[in-house]
């Protein structure tokens, strides 16, 4: 069924209406949340005077770039912290991650992870898995342990209590559940993590990915005590016109040591040209929060949807949310393949494309990805990935407005009766 044929016919749109009269007042609290958010970054944008000059490129060494400057005390203003370290040459979440762990642990300290096992890319960067010589923690005499949650999804304080020792530099915190079927963290859990590890080791360093959460709460990481606070800029705060890029924000001198391992001692943030990225690097941070509030329109709909046709769904319609991300628990390899497929169909680009499930790097398991997205990769855009293993989690998440995941969500369901997967 065609895109506007799908939206013209009664079954589909009484279900949709149905449907959003059901969720009206999650969509008011997320309005709020934008709106509340919209004007934390415009207060920032004013306190630092940002203005035409600011957009201007850099090459080179990148030597007193007024815009890159800007920027990055922009980010640390709205962001409640000390400092920023804003980047197109940050290549991913995954590196963001990498410059605050190699900045500050050193031989000899541990990592702790209080949230459970870490995202399975990070799992070569800690080096609980990959080849050898590659330059992992690991290799460098940083050892790493984590508290797996309790039966909940809550933190087991008991645990971490009894796991911190002396030598337990960094603490580590995941917000978002990843490929895990758990409730993300609020920041106000994030704020009460932060208060148990410090009262039982004050010097303790507390990092949080923020990946996927920013701009979803009217507060963030480092608003409650975190030290240091991570995230791509291709997905939340780019607002989907950032080209590539990451951000650190925290601590100033805990942002300095991860300038430094992106580009060297001596240099840290003060070289790196932003080769024309800042107009859309400033232009996408103001636009951030309404584009945020639109994938979490989308994601409500795709679970009041789901839930509808007797499925799980993880948050549920109702839940406040903390990211971006929605899961939906498809049950078998067949519906899960079938519901990335249908919501690459549904994109602006690379709709054509027939997706197969595939062993993408830094992945322990093939995984089945749609991302038919302007900016390569970028999950602020409608993406949809699971990894091929039981029990075949489908995760949603971005949609850079409100009616893109509307149709296609609406259009994968459509195509999953019609292939008799539903």
């Amino acid at each position: 069924m065609s895109l506007l044929n799908l939206l013209h016919d009664p079954a589909w749109t009484a279900l949709a209406a149905q449907i959003e009269t059901k969720i009206s007042d999650q969509f008011r609290h997320i309005e709020d949340v934008a709106l509340y958010n919209q004007a934390k970054v415009l207060q920032a944008f004013q306190a630092e005077k940002v203005a035409d000059f600011h957009f201007a490129s850099s090459t080179g060494y990148g030597h007193n770039d007024a815009g890159r400057e800007t920027l990055e005390v922009v980010y640390a203003k709205t962001f409640g912290a000390e400092s920023a370290l804003v980047r197109p040459h940050i290549v991913s979440g995954t590196h963001a991650i990498s410059l605050a762990l190699y900045g500050v642990l050193r031989p000899g300290d541990e990592l702790l992870y209080i949230s459970g096992k870490p995202y399975d890319t990070l799992e070569e960067v800690i080096g609980v898995r990959g080849e050898a010589g590659e330059g992992s923690l690991r290799e460098f005499g940083v050892s790493f342990d984590c508290v797996p949650l309790k039966e909940s999804g809550k933190v087991n304080y008991e645990e971490v209590a009894r796991k911190i020792k002396p030598n337990t530099k960094m603490i580590g915190i995941q917000r978002s559940a990843g490929y895990s079927w758990r409730s993300s963290f609020t920041v106000e859990e994030i704020g009460e993590m932060v208060k148990f590890v410090k009262e039982l080791k004050p010097d303790v360093v507390v990092f949080v990915d923020n990946c996927y959460g920013e701009f979803t709460e009217k507060t963030e990481p480092t608003e409650v005590g975190a030290d240091l606070v991570v995230g791509s800029l291709i997905k939340n705060p780019g607002g989907g016109l950032a080209p590539s890029g990451g951000y650190v924000v925290g601590r100033a001198d805990l942002v300095h040591r991860a300038a430094c391992r992106l580009t060297s001692p001596g240099i840290a943030a003060e070289q790196g040209a932003m080769l024309g990225t800042n107009r859309a690097l400033f232009q996408g941070f103001f636009l951030a929060p309404h584009v945020v509030g639109e994938a979490l329109k989308g994601a409500v709909f795709a679970a009041a949807l789901f839930e509808e046709l007797g499925m799980v769904t993880h948050p549920s319609a109702v839940e406040r949310r903390t990211d971006i991300i929605q899961a939906v628990k498809l049950g078998t390899k067949e519906r899960l393949i079938g519901f990335c497929q249908s919501i690459q169909s549904a994109a602006p680009v690379d709709s054509h494309v027939n997706l197969e499930p595939w062993a993408m790097p830094g992945y322990a398991d093939e995984v089945i990805m749609a991302a038919g997205a302007f900016i390569q990769g970028s999950s602020i855009e409608l993406s949809a990935d699971g990894p091929i293993r039981e029990p075949f989690i489908g995760y949603m998440q971005g949609g850079l407005t409100y009616q893109h995941t509307k149709i296609a969500v609406l259009s994968a369901v459509a195509n999953l009766k019609a292939a008799g997967h539903l």
